[in-house]
């Protein structure tokens, strides 16, 4: 059974790939949010297929997809849904958001104003939503793949600090090497890859794939190391804020996934070393001296782990 399911993941790949040229290591950390159930950011500047990757991923799953585009003019309930008054009889039926759905594509997360980004805290950290007064449990699997333009753009709204430790994953595609960008010129002279793609997984199979993650074996000593990566970045001298227990368990499930990536029913340390950048850069945040020195959060977690042995 085990098997069965891993061999769906070249093919999904293979799909991914026809879509977004030359970018294999962003479609693999795509994966391993999918199979550990973690929600992605991908971060960069327009233009490079950040919302195109989402929709392949949409497009080769046959779950049910909704894409919401981020504007200042959003509401909450433009997310969540609301109660609609029927003048007929009085009542009120409470009409679903597209929040209720399998892979939820935040487009442009950051052009919300910080009250409609914040409608999405509950859904992505407990899988739920609120709303006047009642608790409604999503589809499972439920997925957040948001993009957003780097904060130094005009029109955007900085990611609350809440919400990014939310995120298990944050992703920069880059540009493209030019003999790829020369190949994304033609494979669209027709038409868009994109509508090539077929679905080549269930929701029941990602939720299969995702209880075989967490079963693969993760031996004490790898938490112990995740545990004093996590440390570290709380005592580290350029941070105010360092990664929260919610940070340390996000990292131990996204190793437990590459681990099934790479076909292993068990986590080395270099899992653990591949994923921490992409796991716990964003939850960082930098002291004021530090931000102005032009440190980066990456190359703190780059110094924390070549400071903090394997063996601990």
């Amino acid at each position: 059974m085990a098997d069965a399911l891993r061999d769906l993941l070249p093919p999904l790949k293979a799909q991914l790939g026809k879509v977004i040229l030359g970018k294999a290591e962003a479609l693999d950390q795509l994966l391993i949010g999918l199979l550990s159930a973690s929600n992605v950011l991908l971060e960069d500047v327009p233009g490079v297929g950040k919302t195109t990757l989402a929709k392949a991923l949409a497009r080769s799953f046959a779950g049910d997809f909704k894409r919401v585009q981020f504007t200042p003019d959003l509401l909450p309930t433009d997310i969540t849904g609301s109660s609609v008054y029927n003048p007929q009889d009085g009542s009120f039926t409470f009409k679903a958001g597209p929040v209720f759905c399998n892979i939820l594509l935040a487009d442009e997360i950051n052009r919300a104003s910080p009250r409609t980004q914040s409608a999405l805290l509950e859904a992505m950290s407990e899988r739920q939503v609120s709303i006047e007064g009642r608790t409604t449990a999503l589809p499972q699997p439920f997925l957040v793949i948001a993009t957003q333009n780097p904060v130094e753009y005009h029109g955007t709204y900085p990611l609350p600090e809440a919400q990014l430790d939310r995120f298990g994953l944050r992703l920069a595609l880059g540009y493209p090497a030019p003999e790829h960008e020369v190949d994304v010129l033609f494979s669209q002279t027709h038409h868009h890859p994109i509508d090539d793609l077929q679905p080549v997984i269930s929701p029941q199979g990602i939720l299969d794939m995702q209880d075989a993650v967490r079963a693969t074996r993760v031996e004490r000593s790898i938490g112990r190391y995740i545990v004093a990566l996590a440390d570290a970045t709380r005592h580290h001298a350029s941070l105010k804020t360092g990664c929260s227990p919610r940070g340390a368990l996000a990292l131990f499930r996204i190793t437990q996934a590459r681990a099934y990536l790479e076909g292993r029913d068990y986590v080395v340390p270099e899992d653990v070393k591949a994923q921490a950048i992409p796991t716990l850069a964003h939850r960082l945040a930098l002291d004021t001296k530090a931000r102005y020195a032009g440190v980066q959060k990456e190359d703190v977690v780059r110094q924390i782990l070549d400071q903090v042995p394997v063996g601990v």
